[in-house]
């Protein structure tokens, strides 16, 4: 999934949520920038999935910055039109996760 998500956002086929937007706006550890949701996707791996989802199942992406900035993307890719959606984008809290990869308990 992560290959198809990475080449649509190569081929410039993926939209924003407007809670996506917001999020990036408003995130508690500095504003999000687009540039900084490719390069970590782009170096990033999926560490979550969840197939359930409606209308397309999802994934959660951790991924870093050019500067290093830990980034955590859920994703979802609609078959239907050729595109990723970005349902949230957020800087995640090191309280909250282990090595940003796994949720403490």
């Amino acid at each position: 999934m992560l290959k198809i998500i990475i080449k649509c956002f190569k081929g410039e086929r993926y939209l924003y949520t407007q809670h996506a937007r917001e999020e990036m706006e408003k995130e508690e550890f500095g504003e999000i920038k687009d540039e900084e949701v490719f390069e970590a996707i782009s170096k990033g791996k999926i560490i979550e999935m969840y197939p359930d989802d409606e209308p397309y199942p999802s994934c959660l992406i951790y991924g870093k910055t050019n500067k290093t900035r830990p980034l955590h993307i859920v994703s979802a890719y609609a078959k239907d039109i050729d595109k990723v959606i970005i349902i949230t984008v957020y800087q995640p809290h090191p309280d909250r996760w282990l090595d940003f990869e796994r949720r403490q308990k």
